[in-house]
């Protein structure tokens, strides 16, 4: 049995929900950006996927940008946890309200 483009489209799209649930339903800022690293993921097993089927590098160096982008992200992201978790003493994003008037 060969692996087809339609394996892994299948996979990514249930990765990317799983990371779209993960991000709608859960109030923790950490899971929520562990929810959108999987989405990112998501779409970079989808580029691998069209990038084997069709036989082009193409898609496997658009996934490595992603990667690399990704990898700045969690840096902010984490960053930005840290500074919001110091003055607020709380990571639920129900709680935590910058906004001032």
């Amino acid at each position: 049995m060969r692996i087809g483009a339609e394996h892994f489209l299948v996979l990514s799209a249930l990765l990317f929900s799983i990371g779209m649930i993960g991000v709608l339903v859960r109030r923790n800022v950490l899971i929520i950006l562990m929810s959108i690293e999987l989405m990112l993921n998501a779409g970079n097993l989808a580029l691998v996927g069209f990038a084997h089927y069709l036989g082009d590098v193409s898609g496997q160096v658009y996934a490595f940008l992603i990667m690399v982008i990704a990898a700045c992200e969690v840096a902010v992201g984490l960053a930005l946890i840290l500074a919001l978790f110091r003055n607020k003493d709380t990571l639920d994003a129900d709680k935590i309200n910058i906004m001032k008037w």
